[in-house]
């Protein structure tokens, strides 16, 4: 699968670099004074200083949580997913919808969680049982 690109609005590049380099474990590509690159879980998202363009999204309600309309993330392994959420448990970040087991026994079993980023960007990261379950519509 080719990786994708995001770039998006952060208030500073110190705050940005420690949650996506501390926190979620990316590696730093590229910098200048007013962006920084990082290798997202294989993606490349480019944090772009721009505090007016930081804004809470708006959310919909999906089964009983408000959901960040617009927000990213990342598909991981189970294993890696149960990681990600003790490490942001002990780091103190506050979660926007907890970890959680949606659909469970059932074919497209996951695990989610949302949380923002120190400029209040949403993020959501989530895994599946069955990995091949992720397009499937049932």
């Amino acid at each position: 699968m080719p990786p994708f690109h995001l770039a998006f609005p952060v208030l500073n590049i110190e705050d940005t670099r420690a949650f996506y380099a501390d926190v979620l474990g990316c590696i730093v590509g590229r910098e200048a004074e007013k962006w920084i690159d990082f290798n997202f879980f294989g993606h490349q998202i480019s944090a772009h200083v721009k505090p007016d363009q930081c804004e809470t999204a708006t959310t919909n309600d999906v089964d009983g949580d408000n959901v960040p309309v617009r927000h990213f993330g990342a598909v991981l392994d189970w294993s890696d997913w149960e990681v990600l959420q003790e490490k942001i448990k002990t780091s103190g970040i506050p979660f926007l919808i907890e970890p959680r087991i949606r659909f469970e026994g059932e074919a497209g079993e996951q695990g989610i969680f949302f949380l923002h980023d120190p400029s209040g960007n949403a993020m959501e990261f989530k895994t599946f049982k069955n990995m091949e379950s992720l397009f499937d519509k049932s």
